[in-house]
C-alpha cells in the first residue's frame, strides 16, 4: 500500500535526472508529478476505453503560500492548488467517471477556448482585415507595405489601428469588446488623452475619434459577415461625435492668405513648400502630389495611375488622369533635386514619398506667422487651414479666371457623372492645358498684385476653356 503523502513529505521530494511521478496514497489515481527542476503539480491516471489518460490538476502550491494568499477560495483544474483541493478534484473526477464521462474533456475544451480567444483577438482579426482588404504584408525586419489596388488608405488605416486602437483593445478578444469599451477609447481620442509609446500626446478629437470608429465598426462588421457565425457588432446605435454636415469643409483661402503662403512657399527651399506650390497648381489631392514619381511626368504631362486616383475606388469606369501641367507647375518639378535611386519627387530621406505633414506644417506656419508680423505685429496665425484647402481654394481660383466648370472638374479628376462618362470620350487634354494656365495666371496676378498707379484690365479667356 502506497505511502500517504503530506505537505511536508511533497516539500521533500526530489527531482532526479528525469521527470518522476510518486503516488499520493488515500485518493485513487492521484499522483505527484516532480519535474527535473524541481517543480511539483498533481495528476490523475486513469483509463478511457482501456486507453490510460492524464489529466494535470494544478501546481502544487505550499501551506505557507496559500497564507499569503496566492491561491483562490474555490480552486479549479488548471489553478495552483493545496494537496487538499487535490484530493477533492481527484475524487470529482474519478466520480465523472463512473458517470461515463470522460474527466479530461473539460479542460481541453478549455484550452481550445482559449486558443481561439487568442487568435480571435482584435488584434489579429484586424490584420486578417488588412491583409486581405489591403494587401498588407509584414517582412522578417517588420517592414509593412500594402498594395495600393485594393485600398489607397491602407498605410493610414494600420498606423491608426497601431498607434490609437491597438494599445487598448489589441489584445482583447473580439466577441468580449464591448460598446462601453470602445466608447470610452473613444472618449480618450475626442479629448486628446492617448498618448504614444514615446509617451508623446498624439492627436485627438471628435474628427480623430469618428475615424476609429469607422475603422472599429468596419472591422467588427468583415468579422460578423465574412468570419463569423455568431457574432453580432456591438456598434449598432454608435453615433459619430460630429453631425455629418459639421464634417464637410468649405475653407477657401482669402487672396491675402494666399499672397502670405505663396511667399513664404517660394522664399523656401523645404519639400514641404515646394509641394504647397505644386498642389495650388495642379488642385491634387494631398496623397497623390506626395507620391508623385518621375516616371510619371513625361512630356509636360503628369500622369497619375488609376491605382493611386481615389475617385477609382468609386467607379471601375476611371481611367489613368493626365494632367498637362503649367509652366508654373513644371517650373515647381524642376526646382526638385533628382536623388540617385529615388522614385519620388517629393521625398525627405532619398528613399520613399514624403509622409508626416504635421511637423513641417507647423514650421511652415511658424514662417508664415513671421512673415504676417513684419506687416503688422499683432497679427495671429492663419485659422485652421489644410493642405486640402489648397485644392479647393485650387478649383475656386479656376471659376474666378473664367474656366468652364465642366474643364475645372476633369483638372481635378472627379468620377463623371451617368451617362457622360459613356458616351463622351474626348480627352479635353488642350482644355485642361488652358484651365491649369489659367489658375497658373490668377496665383501670379494674386501673388504680384499691381501697383496702386497701374489700371488692371480683365484677361480675356478662350471661349473653350
Amino acid at each position: 500500500m502506497a505511502k500517504t503523502l503530506t505537505d511536508i513529505s511533497i516539500r521533500n521530494l526530489k527531482p532526479g535526472p528525469a521527470p518522476r511521478e510518486v503516488a499520493v496514497g488515500g485518493a485513487r489515481g492521484l499522483y505527484v508529478w516532480v519535474g527535473a527542476t524541481g517543480a511539483k503539480s498533481f495528476v490523475v491516471r486513469y483509463r478511457i476505453n482501456g486507453k490510460p489518460q492524464k489529466l494535470t490538476l494544478g501546481r502544487w502550491i505550499s501551506p505557507e503560500d496559500r497564507k499569503e494568499g496566492k491561491t483562490s477560495a474555490d480552486p479549479q483544474v488548471g489553478d495552483p492548488i493545496s494537496l487538499a483541493s487535490a484530493r477533492r478534484l481527484a475524487a470529482d473526477t474519478m466520480l465523472q467517471l463512473s458517470r461515463g464521462r470522460d474527466p479530461g474533456a473539460a479542460k481541453r475544451e478549455m484550452k481550445q477556448a482559449r486558443r481561439q480567444a487568442a487568435e480571435d483577438t482584435f488584434e489579429a482579426i484586424a490584420t486578417e482585415y488588412m491583409q486581405r482588404a489591403a494587401g498588407m504584408k509584414i517582412d522578417d525586419r517588420g517592414n509593412v507595405t500594402f498594395d495600393r489596388t485594393k485600398l489607397r488608405s491602407g498605410r493610414q488605416r494600420y498606423l491608426t489601428l497601431k498607434r490609437q486602437i491597438f494599445p487598448s483593445l489589441g489584445s482583447v478578444p473580439i466577441t468580449e469588446i464591448k460598446k462601453s469599451d470602445i466608447v470610452r477609447l473613444l472618449d480618450k481620442i475626442e479629448a486628446g488623452e492617448l498618448k504614444s509609446d514615446e509617451g508623446e500626446i498624439m492627436i485627438g478629437g471628435p474628427v480623430a475619434a469618428d475615424r476609429c470608429l469607422a475603422l472599429i465598426r468596419k472591422i467588427m462588421n468583415w468579422y460578423a459577415s465574412e468570419r463569423s457565425d455568431d457574432f453580432r457588432p456591438p456598434l449598432l446605435r454608435l453615433e459619430p461625435r460630429r453631425e455629418p454636415s459639421e464634417q464637410v469643409r468649405d475653407r477657401v483661402l482669402s487672396d491675402g492668405e494666399l499672397r502670405v503662403i505663396w511667399k513664404v512657399a517660394m522664399e523656401t527651399e523645404a519639400t514641404f513648400a515646394h509641394l504647397v506650390r505644386f498642389l495650388l497648381l495642379t488642385a491634387a489631392r494631398r496623397a497623390e502630389a506626395a507620391e508623385t514619381t518621375w516616371l510619371e511626368v513625361k512630356d509636360g504631362d503628369w500622369v497619375l495611375p488609376r491605382e493611386r486616383n481615389k475617385a477609382a475606388a468609386r467607379s471601375k469606369k476611371v481611367k489613368d488622369l493626365v494632367r498637362p501641367l503649367s509652366g508654373m507647375a513644371l517650373a515647381v518639378l524642376e526646382a526638385r533635386p533628382k536623388i540617385e535611386g529615388c522614385a519620388y519627387v517629393f521625398s525627405n530621406d532619398g528613399r520613399r514619398p514624403m509622409t508626416g505633414f504635421s511637423k513641417p506644417k507647423k514650421k511652415f506656419d511658424e514662417r508664415v506667422l513671421e512673415e504676417l508680423r513684419k506687416q503688422d505685429p499683432k497679427a495671429t496665425p492663419l485659422p485652421n487651414w489644410n493642405l486640402h484647402d489648397l485644392r479647393r481654394t485650387a478649383r475656386t481660383l479656376m471659376s474666378r479666371g473664367g474656366v468652364s466648370p465642366h474643364h475645372a472638374e476633369r483638372t481635378l479628376g472627379h468620377v463623371l457623372p451617368g451617362i457622360e462618362a459613356v458616351y463622351d470620350q474626348h480627352k479635353y487634354h488642350a482644355e485642361m492645358q488652358k484651365a491649369y494656365e489659367a489658375l497658373a495666371s490668377m496665383i501670379k496676378r494674386i501673388t504680384n498684385p499691381p501697383a496702386d498707379n497701374v489700371v488692371s484690365f480683365p484677361q480675356p479667356v478662350a471661349e473653350n476653356v
